[in-house]
């Protein structure tokens, strides 16, 4: 039949049709609404948390629906680690929070049948107490899912908050994130390689010690009473980061919304394909310092299956977390137009024609908010 996608209702494949005619998962690339507010001084307040998301909501002209028109192509934001507000909400839970930045929290996607779930809970506290992390517990974050549309609500997983302490022997910020980031990788390659039905319900969204996002298969003005933590006045944050998808070419899901761990993105990459058989085929001859024999258990380093922007994310977030700073690793990913640029020093030159032995440019994107 011409010009119809015949999409499948499956338990591992949510609405996601296979390859077929002219459409390949391959090609995925969004087009969005991107921003951000903060204060400048840094001050935390519920007021930025309130003004982003007022933004995002001025952005519904950049994002989209589908046929459903209730059912957006994905929104969120993505704020600071708000203490104050979870402290109040994990004493609830029975859960007793060290000090803000002494331990993790992740937003993650789980799968609606009780025992598939409690399977991917338990694989993650296995990983990390393996890993020698502390485990204090899930948090069962509040929905009111009765204004989004059907289609989003066929697709929508159990969305929880886990909390996971610094030990001791794990000194400072950095070397925390890392270790989160070897749990998050290690439990992400475990579900997927398993027999969970539900394994495409399945998300960790972030787990960190320095921010955390709410985000869905919503559009912009949803987002709020989706998420009724966002309107504590406990909730603050100096910044927030703030995106509404438009799925150019591509299948909206509920984990691909954005933002994304480090960035938000506008646009496509336009060399997708390329960056990351180039990182493929580089992957097994990564080292790291900071890493050392860790460095396996966080491949694949880009997630199969990703966006475009999604996939960036992965490459930004290995080379911040290997010891790179921000601004360094998105002048390494996202170099400008150097060559016979006489408007640029020679020694920015020198930077990028160096770099450009190491990683080729994610080229084509449009906008790019990021923060770590």
């Amino acid at each position: 039949m011409r010009g119809a996608f015949f999409c499948v209702k499956t338990m591992k494949n949510t609405y996601l049709p296979g390859r077929q005619g002219l459409y390949d998962p391959r090609f995925e690339h969004d087009s969005c609404g991107v921003g951000f507010v903060c204060d400048i001084k840094g001050r935390k307040s519920h007021d930025i948390v309130a003004k982003g998301i007022l933004a995002l909501e001025h952005l519904m002209h950049r994002g989209a629906t589908g046929s459903d028109p209730k059912t957006g192509d994905g929104a969120g934001i993505l704020i600071q680690v708000p203490h104050e507000f979870l402290l109040k909400e994990c004493s609830k839970a029975g859960i007793r929070l060290p000090k803000a930045g002494d331990y993790g929290v992740g937003f993650v996607f789980l799968p609606t049948d009780a025992k598939e779930r409690k399977s991917c809970e338990d694989n993650f506290k296995k990983i990390a107490e393996e890993e020698g992390l502390i485990f204090l517990g899930w948090r069962e974050v509040p929905v009111d899912d009765s204004a989004i549309g059907k289609t989003a609500k066929e697709s929508q997983p159990v969305i929880k908050q886990v909390f996971v302490g610094r030990p001791e022997n794990v000194a400072g910020e950095l070397a925390f994130e890392r270790k989160l980031y070897i749990v998050r990788k290690q439990v992400e390659n475990l579900v997927r390689g398993s027999a969970v039905r539900q394994k495409a319900f399945f998300y960790i969204s972030g787990l960190s010690s320095r921010t955390l996002s709410y985000k869905g298969l919503l559009m912009s003005t949803q987002l709020k009473d989706f998420f009724p933590d966002l309107k504590d006045r406990a909730m603050e944050s100096s910044f927030t980061l703030i995106h509404a998808r438009y799925s150019t070419n591509t299948f909206p899901t509920w984990d691909l919304s954005q933002p994304f761990r480090f960035l938000a993105h506008n646009g496509e990459i336009n060399t997708l394909r390329g960056n990351i058989n180039w990182m493929k085929a580089r992957q097994g001859l990564l080292e790291s310092g900071v890493f050392g024999k860790d460095i396996k258990k966080l491949f694949p380093v880009i997630v199969p299956g990703g966006s475009d922007s999604a996939s960036l994310d992965n490459m930004l977030e290995l080379l911040i977390l290997g010891g790179r700073s921000l601004p360094h690793a998105m002048m390494m990913l996202v170099p400008e137009a150097w060559q016979d640029n006489d408007q640029i020093s020679e020694e920015r030159k020198r930077f990028y024609e160096y770099h450009a032995c190491l990683m080729e440019p994610w080229d084509g994107p449009a906008a790019i908010a990021f923060t770590d």
